[in-house]
């Protein structure tokens, strides 16, 4: 076994040494996050009659709770201040560790690099132990700094401490996700797709598991594993030994995969293509829908489930809604159908946060392209550089819309025929998904806009779609400037299903989408073909 791990070490400072930008922001942001919540949230509830009142507002309210997760405390002001982020933020660290052991396993072979690596003395299972390494370093770190956040905005320790191992062990879960999504899939792109569906359905589980039950699905997702944690409500140490098992039986897996299958191939068998290629591989937008097809078919089929799930839970949030004091201030608003449009609305916003991962995905592709010199070759026939870089800008707008118009048709078709008004219903969910779509082409125009000004540095996109987040997540706790929340695109995001809908914001950001994509584009084409 020794001599399969040869080269280690030297592997990982490489990787770290490649990581020097992204991985510090990463922490820096998160860490940020979770103590600037923290201190915020501390002095808006100084008396023990308004942490409980807050407290039974939020588990009584089935949106927030789908989004965030239970508080098990109710007059605990660690348990108020970090809801939101074991749920939310328990997303972020899970998207961390998926790219993080992904870009140096499948994404090196792919590549190429992995096999030239290999070639010389590094052993068959030194790349894929250097990326646990990181994965899992990188989460003792989250976890270290976390706590130590925590414990300076004026939160207990104890529960500071489980808070940090909570967000470490959703690290380490999906780390191992990853690792193994790496052995099965084809390619990169697949294992990314893959590790952040199997992320996507199981936070699902937990969000029904905690609002509609059965309760015991909440236990089948390393986010509700990290929640039972219940970090400031009586600390339960014992549910961190499920996620340990989990990624400890994952690691053994995987490397047993890993042992099975050769360099540059997946588990799941490629097909045989047909001897001839069809015509419409002749254009570089038919050869970027025969790359992505297969990969948008699945996220497609999975956003078609999350809809139906969310469709039928709206349904139900109604009568879920047990609190009279709650119930009233809802009828003068407007009834159950004001609380389930806010549900379908705060879910839409969620959906939209994930389906900017795929944008940010599809137009890193070009990056990967041009430096595994796939691109040359193309650009020096009759294809122009526009022609090229603009199929693939194509393919992540047309990708994003098909998902949100998955996530929509599901939610909207499950809802209606709850309520036996699938004509009235599906049209109105519909439209609200694919109001979601022009803040997430903002951020698909700033990472084309990054691609064409530091190819570098493309990778800094999952950065910028983390601050994007996090400023329209964190900014009202937070209590930032109105104009430095309104920096994110997604603070412009339409609240539908609702009465209004207001489209100068929806025009605004359109025209930013095409300003960063031109900008993106024209200094492409200006620039040299960057190795």
């Amino acid at each position: 076994m020794s001599n399969h791990l040869t080269g280690t070490w030297a592997l990982l400072k490489l990787a770290l040494r490649r990581d020097r930008i992204m991985l510090p922001a990463w922490l820096a942001v998160l860490v940020a996050m979770a103590a600037g919540s923290a201190a915020a949230t501390i002095p808006l509830y100084p008396t023990l009659a308004e942490r409980i009142k807050a407290s039974e507002t939020i588990n009584t309210t089935p949106p927030v709770v789908a989004l965030n997760g239970l508080i098990y405390d109710e007059s605990s002001i660690g348990a108020i201040a970090m809801v939101k982020l074991s749920g939310i933020g328990a997303i972020l660290v899970a998207i961390l560790a998926i790219i993080l052991v992904v870009r140096h396993t499948r994404s090196e072979e792919d590549t190429g690099r992995l096999e030239l690596v290999g070639s010389t003395v590094i052993g068959r299972h030194a790349a894929l132990t250097a990326a646990l390494i990181i994965g899992f370093g990188t989460n003792v770190v989250l976890g270290i700094l976390t706590t130590l956040g925590l414990i300076a905005a004026g939160l207990p320790v104890a529960g500071s401490v489980a808070f940090g191992l909570g967000w470490m062990s959703v690290g380490f879960a999906f780390a191992a996700i990853a690792a193994a999504a790496a052995q099965v899939a084809g390619n990169g792109r697949a294992a990314n797709s893959l590790a952040i569906t199997l992320l996507g359905v199981t936070y699902v589980a937990r969000a029904i598991g905690d609002t509609a039950g059965p309760r015991w699905l909440s236990w089948l997702s390393p986010v509700g594993w990290q929640q039972q944690l219940r970090p400031f409500a009586g600390e339960r140490w014992s549910a961190l030994l499920v996620s340990l098992a989990f990624t400890a039986v994952a690691v053994a897996g995987t490397y047993a995969l890993a042992a099975r299958r050769d360099l540059g191939a997946g588990l799941l068998p490629d097909r045989p293509g047909r001897a001839r290629g069809a015509a419409f591989l002749g254009s570089p937008l038919g050869l970027v829908w025969r790359l992505q097809r297969a990969g948008l078919a699945a996220w497609a089929i999975g956003f078609l489930l999350l809809g139906l799930v969310l469709g039928n839970i709206a349904s139900k949030v109604g009568n879920l809604l047990d609190n009279p004091d709650l119930q009233d201030i809802i009828l003068r608003l407007g009834g159950e159908k004001g609380i389930t449009d806010a549900f379908l609305a705060a879910e839409f916003g969620l959906a939209s946060i994930i389906v900017s991962v795929y944008g940010v995905q599809s137009i890193m592709r070009l990056r990967s392209e041009e430096a595994n010199t796939r691109a040359e070759p193309l650009l020096a026939t009759g294809i122009s550089r526009l022609g090229w870089a603009g199929s693939q800008v194509a393919m992540a707008l047309f990708g994003t819309t098909i998902l949100m118009f998955a996530t929509g048709l599901g939610a909207g078709l499950a809802h209606g025929l709850a309520l036996g008004d699938v004509g009235g219903e599906l049209g109105r969910v519909l439209g609200a998904a694919l109001a979601q779509l022009p803040a997430i082409w903002v951020l698909v125009g700033a990472v084309v806009a990054l691609y064409g000004l530091v190819p570098r540095q493309v990778v800094l996109g999952w950065v910028v779609l983390l601050a994007f987040f996090l400023l329209g997540e964190m900014g009202p706790v937070l209590k930032l400037n109105q104009w430095v929340m309104d920096i994110s695109p997604y603070a412009h995001s339409p609240k539908l299903p609702g009465p209004t809908l207001d489209y100068g914001p929806i025009f605004a950001l359109v025209a930013v989408a095409a300003v960063l994509t031109a900008v993106g584009l024209v200094s492409f084409r200006r620039r040299d073909i960057v190795a």
